[in-house]
């Protein structure tokens, strides 16, 4: 049976939409009724969660470290509610309030039975994939970040799963791949890789990526650039942002972002692979995340049309959504 996976992108819940939250700590605070239905919809929704979620800890002793983003401990009955299976918490933003608040968050998630990986009390914990179960296909999710190194768990430290990517992908991360590709029918990797406010992905991603899938990676799913990016040969390169309250950059426009819903088919499970992509268009209000409509939609069209042109790959349109074929 196929097999749809909903995939969000940066999903900041803290800040503004913190205090949405504390308000009304329900999943109508952060998105629309139709982007709810998507995402319940899905056989298994998997996001980037950039935040921790707890009501203690202090704020990392970084002098040069601009945003530090906490959501209160309700988020994780919220994210659960909105029907996520598992977030990865590999990003610049895990350790933001400390050891303490990256423990709770690891905590509150799993009472509320939604998945973390990327990050965890130890080294070998971060670096954990999980399997998630749809119609008896298993899933491994696999979550890896760039940046920053001071986050990077240790043997005796918690933090995330990290990896130096622009110097090439470590051999623990292919080997820790392909143990998952062993271990379920398909992987998911989904690394936070590049700098923030890129039009396209850089250089190291663009090697980084196919070195994943030459590993065991079913498909590479990206993140961090806070802007969606092309598509190309099972890989997302960035999924964009879904939920903030970000200020606006007038020409990237983050405020535009994209769900993506991944067809998973196969003639057997040992043989699944990407067969079709549908991005749905989405605005990003304060704190709030609703359907594009009108010129937001052509413009999501248009700039994901030429993004995805420049890596060699057509997009087509169905019932208001973006689409590529695989199959």
């Amino acid at each position: 049976m196929a097999l749809r996976v909903a995939l969000a992108g940066d999903t900041m819940l803290g800040r503004g939409v913190a205090e949405e939250l504390r308000r009304s700590p329900t999943p109508a605070a952060l998105l629309s009724a139709e982007v709810r239905e998507l995402l319940l919809g899905a056989d298994l929704v998997v996001l980037n969660l950039e935040c921790c979620i707890s009501a203690r800890g202090e704020r990392w002793p970084d002098p040069d470290k601009p945003f530090f983003f906490r959501a209160p401990p309700s988020t994780a009955g919220v994210l659960a509610e909105l029907g996520v299976d598992c977030v990865t918490l590999a990003n610049n933003h895990a350790l933001d309030y400390g050891f303490d608040a990256l423990t709770d968050t690891c905590d509150l998630l799993e009472q509320a039975g939604v998945r973390t990986v990327g990050a965890g009390r130890d080294e070998s914990a971060a670096r954990e994939f999980a399997v998630l179960e749809a119609h008896g296909t298993r899933l491994a999710v696999l979550g890896v970040t760039d940046h920053p190194k001071d986050y990077a768990a240790g043997a005796r430290r918690p933090g995330v799963a990290w990896a130096d990517l622009r110097t090439g992908v470590p051999d623990w991360l292919t080997a820790l791949v392909a143990r998952a590709a062993r271990e379920a029918d398909a992987v998911l990797v989904t690394p936070h890789w590049g700098p923030n406010m890129t039009s396209r992905p850089p250089p190291h991603v663009r090697t980084a990526a196919p070195r994943l899938l030459a590993a065991g990676a079913t498909l590479v799913a990206g993140h961090s650039a806070h802007v969606f990016h092309g598509v190309a040969d099972r890989t997302l390169y960035d999924l964009g942002d879904f939920i903030d309250d970000y200020a606006v950059h007038p020409a990237l426009r983050n405020d535009l972002g994209l769900l993506f819903l991944v067809t998973l088919d196969g003639p057997d499970r040992a043989h699944l692979a990407p067969v079709r992509l549908e991005a749905v268009p989405l605005f990003l209000d304060f704190c709030h995340t609703r359907l594009a409509c009108g010129e937001e939609r052509e413009w999501i069209r248009e700039r994901f049309t030429s993004a995805c042109a420049e890596l060699g790959t057509g997009v087509g349109r169905r019932a208001g959504r973006l689409t590529v074929d695989w199959g």
